[in-house]
């Protein structure tokens, strides 16, 4: 009986703690399920106010038009405001780095190019951001050819003649690009490391100041993207020589490929996505991904980027990480076997 007393005198203080650690328990799933209601509900009222894009370089320039595109057709996909916000600077470093400090709530947004996120790393031993873990990648939009271009009025009208005059005036002549790190720069120094000319590097902050150098006769060929040299070849105002892809161009047919010209192998090309930062929610994330892939497989916005000079793309946000991490590793190998070096200033 004693022994039987003794359970029943401690039952009730049994029954009390397994009360209290049931309720913490269902407390703790409660918690947990409101954070997942919350992170729910913020995409489902996702946007509520304006979304920018931050582009890396000058209005005009390849990048700068791609945005004007998706921030336009994302603007009324998702009926708030999508502004594109111009930060040009070192080779798209500096934009690059505000957006991976900006709040990490979808409504700042980074061009994810091919300068930035693949280049860059494999130049620079030190970067203001990590293009892996400071971002969360959205969707790879297009990918997009180079074209080597000069002034009509330049004696240099194929690949071939650029590498002869290289050769006779070695370190002389120039070329531009936008900046260190970016593909407009790479791409022309696979191109002398193919060819084993010497040309003397240019920056600038935009396209449209390559150009206006290119026509002035200051600056001999620069390989632009394809998208902001396009309306000037069509115009009559740069000369195309070569393209830098693998194949030629839906947008200029009857241009060769630097391959196609004496060097085969050559093979380069630019590419633009969305990204925003990391520990931005993942149903926001999803949503952006789901509004972006339709926006880049609509054929109104497909037409649109094959006329640019683009090839739509339009991924997974997983398969977008996986293309980032193989560039970088693609270009890090390139950046070794041509010996490339830049500037660490």
């Amino acid at each position: 009986m004693q022994t039987i007393w003794r359970h029943l005198d401690t039952a009730p203080a049994y029954a009390l703690a397994i009360g209290f650690a049931t309720s913490t328990v269902l407390a703790c799933q409660t918690d947990a399920c409101a954070q997942t209601r919350g992170m729910a509900d913020a995409a489902v009222d996702y946007p509520t106010k304006p979304i920018r894009i931050i582009a890396q370089f000058q209005a005009g320039t390849t990048t700068d038009l791609i945005a004007r595109v998706v921030a336009q057709k994302l603007t009324d996909a998702v009926g708030r405001q999508v502004i594109v916000d111009n930060r040009p600077g070192a080779g798209g470093r500096l934009g690059t780095q505000l957006g991976a400090n900006a709040t990490p709530d979808g409504y700042t947004l980074t061009m994810g190019v091919s300068g930035a996120f693949g280049i860059a790393p494999a130049l620079y031993s030190q970067l203001p951001y990590d293009a892996v873990g400071d971002f969360a990648p959205v969707t790879n939009v297009v990918t997009q050819s180079q074209v080597l271009v000069t002034s009509p009025a330049s004696p240099v009208k194929t690949v071939d003649d650029l590498v002869r005059m290289a050769k006779v005036r070695p370190g002389e002549l120039n070329y531009g690009s936008v900046g260190p790190g970016t593909a407009t720069h790479l791409s022309m120094e696979m191109l002398q490391s193919f060819a084993k000319i010497k040309l003397t590097h240019v920056p600038f902050k935009g396209s449209s100041d390559v150009h206006s150098e290119l026509i002035r006769g200051d600056v001999l060929v620069f390989f632009d993207g394809l998208p902001a040299s396009l309306p000037l070849i069509k115009s009559g105002r740069l000369r195309a020589i070569a393209v830098s892809t693998a194949q030629r161009q839906l947008s200029l047919p009857e241009l060769p490929t630097v391959a196609e010209s004496g060097y085969p192998g050559f093979a380069a090309f630019g590419w633009a996505g969305i990204v925003a930062p990391a520990k931005t929610p993942v149903p926001v994330l999803d949503k952006l991904n789901r509004e972006l892939v339709r926006i880049v497989h609509s054929p109104e916005t497909k037409a649109r980027f094959i006329e640019m000079g683009n090839t739509p793309v339009g991924d997974t946000r997983a398969e977008f990480a996986a293309f980032i991490k193989s560039e970088i590793a693609k270009w890090t190998r390139i950046v070794k076997e041509a010996g490339v070096k830049v500037d660490q200033s």
